[in-house]
């Protein structure tokens, strides 16, 4: 097995999947609990492309990972208030290997 090491390389991982994931867990949560989704989230997913997998695959829309790096705590408070595990081991993944 190949150890990944992201101080020297981002070979192997695939940032943009990484944060793909983050986001389908955040929509995924905002579709489970309504209440999750204020005002900053409404604004926060207005920057996200809709067809954010598409646009990656295309090689465009970089900013989106840095919009989820810069935004990782605030990310986190809301999978954790709203006791979302499932999107807080994604988080927890992408700012290891990607922010």
């Amino acid at each position: 097995m190949e150890v990944k090491d992201r101080y020297v390389t981002f070979n192997n991982i695939d940032c943009y999947e990484n944060a793909a994931l983050v986001l389908d867990a955040m929509n995924e949560l905002f579709e489970l609990k309504l209440e999750s989704k204020n005002q900053l989230w409404v604004n926060f997913m207005d920057k996200i492309p809709t067809n954010y997998r598409e646009v990656w695959s295309k090689g465009e829309e970089k900013d989106t990972l840095y919009l989820i790096c810069a935004n990782v705590f605030y990310i986190h408070d809301l999978f954790e208030e709203f006791n979302f595990e499932k999107g807080t081991e994604l988080l927890d993944q992408i700012e290891l290997e990607c922010c």
